[in-house]
């Protein structure tokens, strides 16, 4: 019989990958299942792990600057790791400056919690469950296995392309492989949770303290795909995109871990909240702040505020205010090159299908402006661009867009928030100070709806309050119970 060209290739290709599995294939000591790690060595992962530190730093605004905290955090950490079925690996242990909720590991024993997290976990036990998570994704190696799955896949597709002469197969095939690889799988999940609750478990907290924060987590969750009008959407936080969980699988996990109960679980809600009193939350100042419908950068100088019915978010790329019936404004910066003027920016280097461009002045500063249509999900939107001369080597950029049957509507709102574009005066940047957390404790007579308009909120005070201390719906707090509440 001859066997066909292609199916030739396939062959030869499938036996090297074979072969190559066979090869890496070592069993785990903590998980006790074989694992495919062929193409990343453990002195590989420390490696990289090196490597992605200052990267990450940069993308999640730094390291937050509180040795006591990094010091609690690390301590916990350690003890987590002490129990694991490598006692003498070296972990890392980092609270970054975001607000953000998210956690995670980099190859080599790097993990990684903001404080966005640390400020929605409640206790040391719900903390310490987070991080025994990641402590599994580390000794289980799932960033190695990752790898070596998605090496392993282009390794197969890069020689069928070769030998086939089509090479453009290896880039689709490789880029499938490597988003399908974005983030953990179930299973690496479930493993990492059943490694995890048996850390807790050795070191005396509760395991369940993880589905508590998990339950913690989505309920937050909901609230800011609320805030954003996205309700039924999500999920809203990186930490449930990047770990598809519930916690009914962590409650699986527990089940399957096979320990025993804890007797007298340490839970330390009392040190845990000293030890955030005081921390920042929300923005920090290198990141400008919002104040309802305000958007101060006291770092850069500027404000603006945004219309009536517009709700404010910052991130590290861009600002975003979301409106009725789809309508956005969306604001960021570029670079200025020799002092060019406005309109040739916006026409030549940001735009060229614009129309009715202009160069207008806005208090004081030079700018340039127009409009178009343009076809999004959400139908055909009116989009305006501006682009305002901050300094000789800085832009900031707004666009608003507007559904056509809102635009002219919305055209004299837009036109506000243009000229409401100034320049922070000798002072006003001092003033505006960040948010904290201050721990206070409940009084006789005190509810949950006289402490939530205690925070500076201007909508949704109560279920911001609710989330961030953890009560569930009809819950009154306790005379004498050490609240959460945000100051300015």
């Amino acid at each position: 019989m001859i066997i066909p060209f292609f199916t030739r290739l396939s062959v030869s290709v499938v036996l090297l990958i074979t072969s190559l599995a066979s090869a890496g294939c070592a069993v785990n000591s903590a998980t006790g299942e074989q694992s495919f790690t062929a193409f990343m060595s453990p002195a590989e992962e420390i490696r990289i792990g090196q490597e992605q530190y200052p990267k990450i730093l940069k993308e999640f605004g730094g390291v937050y600057q509180n040795p006591d905290l990094a010091r609690y955090v690390g301590s916990i950490g350690q003890l987590l790791a002490r129990t694991s079925e490598t006692p003498s690996f070296t972990f890392i242990f980092t609270v970054l400056n975001s607000p953000v909720i998210n956690a995670f590991a980099t190859p080599g024993g790097f993990v990684y919690v903001t404080r966005g997290l640390l400020a929605l976990a409640d206790n040391e036990a719900e903390l310490a469950g987070v991080m025994a998570h990641e402590i599994g994704h580390v000794v289980a190696r799932h960033s190695a296995q990752r790898y070596s799955q998605a090496m392993a896949a282009n390794l197969g597709v890069t020689l069928l392309g070769v030998l086939t002469n089509t090479p453009q197969i290896g880039r689709l095939a490789g880029l499938g492989a490597n988003l399908y690889l974005s983030s953990y799988s179930r299973e690496q999940e479930f493993e990492a949770d059943m490694l995890g609750v048996r850390y807790l478990s050795r070191v005396g907290f509760s395991p369940h303290a993880m589905s508590a924060f998990l339950n913690k987590l989505q309920v937050n969750d909901a609230l800011q795909l609320r805030l954003k009008g996205e309700e039924g959407k999500g999920p809203a936080t990186s930490l449930l995109a990047t770990h598809p969980r519930t916690a009914e699988r962590v409650e699986r996990a527990i089940a399957n871990a096979g320990l025993d109960p804890v007797i007298d679980p340490v839970i330390a809600r009392d040190i845990y909240l000293n030890k955030i009193n005081g921390m920042l939350y929300g923005d920090d100042p290198a990141q400008g702040f919002i104040r309802g419908r305000d958007f101060i950068h006291p770092k850069l100088g500027f404000r603006f505020q945004v219309p009536q019915g517009f709700r404010l978010f910052n991130s590290a790329e861009a600002v975003t205010a979301l409106g009725p019936n789809g309508a956005r404004i969306f604001f960021d910066s570029a670079e200025r090159r020799d002092d060019e003027p406005m309109l040739y920016y916006l026409t030549s280097r940001w735009a060229d299908f614009l129309q009715d461009t202009e160069a207008i002045d806005v208090n004081g500063m030079q700018a340039a402006t127009g409009h178009s249509l343009t076809d999004t999900e959400q139908g055909t939107m009116d989009v305006r661009l501006l682009a305002i001369a901050f300094d000789a080597r800085t832009i900031f950029r707004f666009i608003f867009l507007a559904p056509v049957d809102d635009a002219r509507d919305l055209s004299v709102d837009f036109r506000r928030t243009t000229y409401s574009f100034w320049r922070l005066q000798r002072g006003e940047a001092a003033s505006v100070l960040p948010r904290r957390i201050k721990i206070i404790r409940a009084r006789s007579g005190d509810s949950l709806r006289s402490l939530a308009e205690k925070m500076p909120f201007e909508d949704f005070q109560l279920e911001r309050f609710r989330v961030l201390n953890g009560f569930a719906p009809g819950q009154e707090p306790a005379s004498g119970q050490m609240i959460k509440i945000i100051t300015d």
